[in-house]
């Protein structure tokens, strides 16, 4: 039986999301569990809030003492983080409710998702508590990362502390951790990510609706395994949409996956046709799996809110053109042909022989000069039928020169060249550019050829440039971007 307790509390999401003070309670002087764990997670990412320790057994830790209590606590608390055994949750939560707190995460986990009456019934316990004046995330979860705050999610110490336009929420907590980091792999910024488990209390779709107003958030990412109330969910939604782009992914679409879905977080998966049609109703954009939602989130954030229909491509190899034009097609992306005289003028530019002027430009070897791809993009951008420019980066060639010379990999690679002119052509024109870092030289003979990739992409990424490890992934996010401005138009 579902929890029938109405939550009737508001919802303080400043302290919630911006705690002056914070109990973490269930936290051990040995070992490291998730209550000492997200304790020192909290100092390293820098929260500069008040932090106090609860323990029965008293004590310390990191020469923080550990009070025995929630009520020992001397000050009124702002958040509670609980990491107790399931039995003793709801109690643990009244005694934050009444110590102040607007709001609390429960790491613990052995509620509704074991299907067990004692389960269900400690839930159902929550609830009740949290209909008397706190805001609960969890259970099961692993709470919240909040940049500007220094909140982090477990484990999350090397999480940045920069703030940025995406907020996600995720069912998962494993989902909540793993695109925060691969976000900040790509150079996603955050404005909050929720990891809310059971979601027993606080969940989607008032999350949704705070997204929906914050200032902060300029995109929405979703992980959903199931909703409570369909109606409100979707209609928070389509509200949303019409202001903000919401990407989501849904797992539990297959037989498979709905059974694990259950086991999971106690959701129910859902059918797939009906998934799609509703999130396609509500100018949604759904994807498949997390890289696709990063795919997703880093064009949604980097390229301008307009869709874009027509492209170049412009790169090293005639197979990567072909491989450009059969894919554009897929995501509804045309590459028209220049016309004779444009063609002729970036055929000027290009070395001989080898290379074509047509749409995708195949420059034929790697080893171009930055200033002469620049003066050919610059043409390009010229065609007034285009709206977005993509160069496939070769830049891991440069292993094999740095090895003739005798030089560091990223002495020879001109990538810090590359990401001015491609800034300066995209500033001037008005015209995006998007790079595709593909890197085939990645196993251990090529560590140098790593580390240089991953000062490139930070080059471009700090200058606005959008950047994808393959086409395929661009040419995708693309179309997810044109679909919806589409839509919303």
């Amino acid at each position: 039986m579902a929890p029938t307790t109405t939550q009737t509390s508001p919802i303080d999401f400043e302290r919630i999301f911006h705690p002056k003070r914070i109990a973490i309670v269930g936290v051990s002087q040995e070992g490291l569990g998730f209550g000492a764990g997200i304790f020192v997670s909290l100092r390293l990412i820098g929260f500069e809030g008040e932090i106090f320790l609860v323990n029965p057994k008293g004590g310390e830790l990191n020469g923080e003492p550990i009070h025995r209590s929630v009520e020992e606590i001397p000050r009124a608390i702002d958040f509670a983080i609980i990491a107790v055994a399931a039995r003793a949750v709801p109690e643990v939560l009244e005694a934050c409710r009444l110590k102040g707190a607007a709001g609390a995460e429960i790491f613990s986990s052995g509620f509704k998702e074991l299907g067990t009456a004692e389960g269900i019934a400690l839930e159902q316990e929550i609830v009740r508590v949290a209909a008397r004046g706190i805001r609960v995330i969890g259970p099961n979860c692993f709470g919240i990362y909040c940049p500007r705050s220094g909140l982090t999610v477990l484990p999350g110490p090397d999480l940045s502390r920069e703030t940025g336009p995406v907020a996600f929420s995720s069912q998962s907590g494993g989902m909540a951790v793993d695109f925060a980091n691969a976000g900040k792999s790509v150079g996603l910024k955050f404005s909050k990510v929720v990891s809310f488990g059971n979601g027993c209390d606080l969940r989607e779709t008032e999350l949704l609706d705070y997204y929906r107003e914050d200032p902060e958030t300029g995109l929405v990412a979703m992980y959903i395994e199931g909703i409570r109330d369909g109606d409100a969910f979707f209609e928070s939604l389509r509200r949303t949409t019409a202001r903000k782009p919401v990407i989501v992914n849904k797992g539990g679409l297959s037989a498979a996956g709905r059974r694990a879905v259950q086991s999971h977080t106690a959701s129910m998966g859902g059918s797939r046709e009906i998934w799609q049609s509703i999130l396609r109703q509500a100018n949604a954009v759904q994807v498949g799996d997390m890289g696709e939602m990063v795919q997703t989130c880093l064009a949604f954030s980097l390229l301008p809110p307009q869709t874009f229909h027509n492209i170049t491509v412009l790169g090293g190899g005639g197979a990567l053109g072909v491989a450009a034009a059969d894919l554009a097609e897929n995501f509804g992306l045309q590459i028209p042909a220049f016309e004779p005289d444009l063609a002729g003028r970036i055929d000027e530019l290009l070395p001989k022989p080898g290379s074509s002027p047509g749409n995708p430009v195949d420059v034929a070897n790697p080893f171009v000069p930055p200033k002469t791809l620049k003066a050919i993009m610059r043409l390009a951008a010229g065609d007034p039928r285009i709206d977005l420019q993509i160069f496939t980066s070769l830049l891991h060639h440069y292993k094999n020169m740095a090895m003739l010379t005798g030089r560091p990999i990223k002495a020879v690679t001109p990538y810090l060249e590359l990401a001015d002119d491609i800034r300066e052509v995209a500033a001037e024109t008005g015209k995006p550019i998007v790079v595709i870092l593909s890197n085939p030289k990645s196993g251990p003979d090529h560590l140098d050829v790593v580390d240089m990739f991953v000062d490139a992409r930070r080059a471009f990424i700090e200058r606005g440039i959008p950047v994808f490890a393959e086409l395929r992934d661009a040419l995708r996010a693309i179309g997810h971007l044109n679909a919806y401005y589409e839509r919303k138009s």
